[in-house]
C-alpha cells in the first residue's frame, strides 16, 4: 500500500506540472505566438516527466498498466477541477461530478481484483 501511496503522490505532483503545461498558456500566454507558448509548455513538461517517469516505475511494481492509467485519470480530474476553478476562473459544472462518478466506476473495475481478490 505504501508503494501505491508514493506513486500516487508523485503522480499528483507531476499532474500539477502537466496541467499547467497543457492549459496554463491559455491564460498567461494567450497574446504570445503559439511557438512561445509551446516552448514554455515543453519546459514545464520536462519537470512533469522527471516526476511522472519514476512515479510510474514505482507504481508498476505493485500495479498493472491499466491500474496505473486509471489512477492517473483520477488524479488528473482531482487536479484539473481546482485548476479550472481557481486558476482559470471557470465555473464549476455538474459535468465534473458526472465525469468523476464515471471514473470512480473505472476505479472499481480496474482495482476490484486487488481489493476483493476476485
Amino acid at each position: 500500500m505504501r508503494t501505491i501511496f508514493i506513486s500516487g503522490l508523485l503522480l499528483c505532483c507531476s499532474n500539477v506540472f502537466m496541467t499547467f503545461a497543457w492549459y496554463g498558456h491559455l491564460k498567461n500566454l494567450s497574446s504570445k505566438p503559439w511557438i512561445a507558448a509551446a516552448l514554455v509548455s515543453w519546459g514545464i513538461a520536462l519537470f512533469e516527466y522527471l516526476i511522472q517517469v519514476p512515479a510510474n516505475r514505482i507504481g508498476y511494481r505493485v500495479m498493472n498498466i491499466g491500474q496505473l492509467k486509471i489512477l492517473q485519470e483520477v488524479i488528473t480530474l482531482m487536479v484539473f477541477v481546482p485548476f479550472s476553478v481557481f486558476f482559470m476562473k471557470e465555473d464549476i459544472r455538474l459535468d465534473y461530478l458526472w465525469a468523476g462518478l464515471c471514473i470512480l466506476g473505472a476505479v472499481f473495475f480496474i482495482f476490484r481484483q486487488k481489493i476483493f481478490g476476485a
